[in-house]
């Protein structure tokens, strides 16, 4: 547990800076906006119809819809990472928008006009009347609005592992994924607790505000420049790197070699066996003298964006997911072609180098429980095709919206009266409790056997072949040591070992290091020649 809470602070920092200056974006857009529309109903009713709007979009799809807004314009023009924290802080300042423009635009409109108008009489300029009576009198207002947009902040905020931004949300994916509960539990309580001190200190400024006369500001002003202060302490250590321990304790290390030459940055999506083999990747690389730096629990296209772009440089992704969703390739293509394919694409297109297949395919697959399997005589995905009416089906957050899904549903001529979307952890156990009548499984998950499902054949070959590929990115490409390090990989790894590895971390509930281990202790060593390598 110490262990666990260890990595707290870090994130918890992380997540503060994320969220303030969120904030300030969003107070710097509101306020002008606020200013020009206040007196003009139409206009206002525009502008705050479109923050609403904005509203309505999940938290989670808005950070996503970043990732690409900024890559496709540069960054905005101004050059930063469509990686991680710019995407992040972007995505929270425009959902923050609506409750401070909105109130702002309120708490000026409810200042009494006869005030106004003897504030006039006396001489004041537009200038002297917002500053010292209209924004005074509208304090209390505004404070609420800036309260509610906080909390919500904090809240969203933990949505931004997904784009590679270390916050709390690290904790909850991770233990969510693998099953950790206390580490679940200590990303929630973690959020809670900022959200509340930081709901506590705003609330007592708007009390403040609200009170006259206002010497009660003192504390709450206090209360926020000590915010304010930590994050600028914060700052030049988080961008120097230490924000990106980004998988919680259980997943992120650094290494101590005699040698610090290369700062190895290694990404996994939010699956167990990618945890699994990001740290298998960081064990190796740290026995090779290496620094490392761990980013979990990214989004399928995020993390190879982030690696062609340069922001990783090492994760394991599968020759299936990067046929179908970046090469765009046709269903039915041979397992050696698509290798090849890819492997020509990856280095001409973006510098990528595949250092080949680990061994083992982890494809999707549809499976059924025993008994339904029995019952209707299911063999192959065809035999589904006449009962899918009658059924429904389960999948992971992207599995509906791939390629492949089209390909399965098109090629069998599959209509499911339901599809329902879970997280992964939950997808067995959906499928074994009768939530759902079939699932799109894992192949190398060792909960198919846990939970006694039968996988379907795929006879006419809809689904590519996943073959899970170690691939290094443009940085690291040429690095021998990196290579040396990784090399023995090629191969090594059985898909009967990576489904006892899973099954430890889902079953079991052993600590993703503790499965790693077991996972290493399977494979070569790193050969001592890799230290040493110029």
């Amino acid at each position: 547990m110490i262990e666990l809470l260890r990595g707290v602070p870090p994130l918890l920092a992380s997540h503060l800076v994320l969220v303030l200056v969120a904030l300030g974006a969003a107070v710097v857009v509101s306020a002008p906006l606020a200013l020009v529309v206040r007196a003009r109903p139409r206009a206002a009713a525009v502008v705050l119809g479109v923050a609403g709007v904005v509203q309505t979009i999940p938290g989670l799809a808005l950070l996503a819809l970043m990732v690409p807004l900024l890559a496709t314009t540069g960054g905005l023009g101004l050059g930063v990472s469509a990686f991680g924290f710019a995407p992040a802080v972007l995505a929270l300042a425009v959902y923050a928008v609506l409750p401070i423009l909105r109130n702002l635009v309120v708490g000026l409109r409810g200042v009494d006009p006869a005030i106004v108008d003897a504030a006039r009489g006396l001489g004041l300029s537009s200038a002297q009347l917002l500053r010292q009576v209209e924004l005074p009198l509208a304090a209390p207002v505004i404070a609420a609005g800036l309260r509610t947009a906080t909390v919500w902040t904090v809240g969203a905020a933990t949505l931004a592992t997904p784009v590679g931004q270390a916050c709390l949300g690290n904790y909850i994916f991770a233990g969510l994924q693998t099953r950790s509960w206390p580490m679940l539990l200590t990303g929630v309580a973690a959020a809670a607790v900022l959200a509340i001190g930081l709901d506590a200190v705003l609330g007592a400024l708007e009390r403040a505000l609200a009170a006259r006369p206002r010497g009660r500001l003192v504390g709450p002003a206090a209360a926020l420049v000590g915010l304010l202060a930590l994050v600028l302490g914060v700052l030049p250590w988080w961008s120097a790197g230490a924000s990106l321990a980004s998988a919680g304790p259980a997943l992120v290390g650094a290494g101590a070699g005699p040698a610090r030459v290369t700062r190895v940055r290694i990404g996994a999506k939010t699956f167990t066996e990618q945890y699994l083999l990001a740290e298998l990747l960081r064990t190796r690389l740290v026995a090779a003298g290496l620094e490392v730096e761990v980013t979990a629990s990214l989004g399928s296209a995020v993390i190879f964006d982030a690696l062609a772009g340069g922001d990783l440089d090492v994760y394991v992704d599968y020759s299936g997911t990067l046929w179908t969703n970046h090469v765009h390739g046709a269903p039915g293509v041979p397992r050696w072609r698509i290798l090849a394919e890819l492997e020509g694409w990856l280095a001409r297109d973006h510098g990528v180098r595949s250092l080949g297949s680990l061994g083992f395919e982890n494809a999707y697959a549809i499976a059924v429980g025993r008994d339904l399997a029995t019952a209707r005589g299911l063999a192959t995905i065809a035999d589904l095709a006449p009962h899918a009416p009658a059924l429904a089906i389960g999948g992971d957050y992207e599995f509906f919206g791939r390629r492949e899904w089209a390909a399965v549903r098109g090629g069998y001529q599959l209509a499911f009266a339901r599809t329902v979307t879970f997280d992964p952890t939950l997808l067995y156990e959906a499928v074994a409790r009768g939530e759902v009548d079939a699932i799109a499984a894992f192949s190398s998950d060792g909960r198919i056997a846990a939970n006694d499902l039968v996988v379907l054949d795929d006879p006419a070959g809809a689904l590519p072949p996943y073959d899970a590929l170690l691939l290094l990115g443009p940085r690291v490409a040429g690095d021998p040591r990196v290579v040396c390090a990784l090399a023995d990989l090629r191969g090594a790894i059985s898909v009967e070992r990576m489904r006892a590895a899973n099954l430890l971390v889902d079953r079991d509930a052993r600590s993703v290091p503790a499965a790693a281990a077991w996972l290493a202790s399977t494979l070569p060593p790193v050969p001592a020649r890799c230290r040493a390598a110029p």
